[in-house]
């Protein structure tokens, strides 16, 4: 298959990040910055197809359940990280490609860090390039997001791959109840139109997801998130105080109960563009072969402009084993809070427990 190039020089990536943002920007000179953007994003495919089997081989060899997916970035999303980071240029960003594996327990996660750290230590040189690692689980963050995160630049001594060479790749490693977490946050944001995910929004929403962090967080018997209640007792207290007051068994569990699922033939293929439509209750899986790479691209980014500020239309293209699969990668766009609320009766549970 043709895998898509990087056409552009960076200082021209970045400029088209910048106008990206710029308000007095023509729509000739936005739909330039788009296409050149756009390309950008494509040409982290193949690092990213690269990082994400090494991730599976060795989630693989950690547990049998581990579920893998990939995704390049949404627009929406690059825009939000260029704007909430002043100084940051588009080709800085680390998470343009970005692949996920989430394993049944903390303790796989603990398993697979440890061959990625042994890996790094073999094979310095070879293969991709260790950048930065950011271990969210030992100090999580004031949020309540928990994962681990290692940031790589693709790396090859091929010369027909060397093009891609410096691209940044983020493997993200969590476990099922950290997944749960994170997307029950997206969830949430679809709904109620806040940016959780940044920080920003309703506080006692903000402060409903940090205290169920740490929740998750005591649960794992890893370390608290800051600015909690240390003792169990008082830290599920607050927690099902706001569950009360903001309603969240039935809210969150009322959003997904009638998701429609379009899913258009074939269904063998190795791409799929998810596009959620809160509003209507619907989300739609059009699946892509590897060789229809291009369209897929164009098809992600046709979809982002037709809908440019409409928070009901989300989209994402991804990447997963199977269909099957789609579901349990990302469950936020099946409006699927199941597992999150879960955890949420664990923690109620185990108020009862302590007593």
């Amino acid at each position: 298959m043709a895998w898509t190039t990087p056409a552009n020089n960076r200082g021209r990536v970045d400029a088209a990040g910048a106008m990206l943002l710029n308000p007095r920007a023509t729509d000739n000179e936005k739909e330039d910055a788009l296409a050149i953007i756009n390309n950008w994003r494509a040409s982290h495919a193949y690092p990213l197809q690269s990082l994400k089997m090494t991730l599976l081989k060795r989630g693989k060899r950690v547990s049998d359940k581990a579920v893998v997916a990939q995704r390049l970035k949404r627009l929406s999303s690059i825009d939000q990280k260029l704007r909430r980071n002043n100084n940051m240029k588009l080709t800085q960003m680390q998470d343009i490609g970005g692949c996920r594996v989430v394993l049944p327990t903390v303790a796989h996660v603990d398993q697979l860090v440890g061959l990625y750290k042994q890996g790094q230590t073999k094979n310095p040189n070879d293969r991709a390039e260790f950048v930065k690692e950011y271990d969210y689980i030992s100090s999580p963050k004031t949020d309540g997001y928990r994962s681990f995160h290692i940031v790589y630049k693709y790396r090859s001594k091929a010369e027909k791959n060397q093009v891609y060479n410096g691209l940044r790749i983020e493997v993200q490693i969590r476990s099922r109840l950290q997944h749960a977490w994170a997307t029950a946050v997206e969830t949430v944001s679809t709904f109620t139109g806040q940016a959780l995910k940044s920080n920003i929004g309703n506080d006692e929403w903000k402060r409903f997801f940090v205290l169920m962090g740490s929740a998750i967080a005591a649960r794992e018997k890893r370390r608290p998130v800051p600015g909690v209640p240390t003792a169990t007792q008082d830290l599920v207290e607050e927690l099902l105080n706001l569950e009360r007051k903001l309603n969240i068994r039935t809210v969150l569990s009322s959003w997904g109960d009638v998701v429609q699922e379009l899913t258009m033939s074939p269904t063998n293929a190795d791409l799929y563009l998810l596009v959620l439509d809160s509003s209507a209750r619907q989300v739609k899986v059009s699946p892509f072969r590897k060789s229809q790479l291009a369209m897929a691209s164009e098809a992600y980014l046709d979809v982002e402009k037709r809908y440019e500020g409409n928070p009901d239309i989300q989209a994402v293209l991804v990447s997963v084993s199977s269909l099957a699969s789609l579901r349990s990668a990302y469950p936020n766009y099946y409006l699927d809070t199941k597992a999150f609320l879960g955890a949420l009766d664990f923690a109620a549970d185990n108020r009862l427990r302590s007593r």
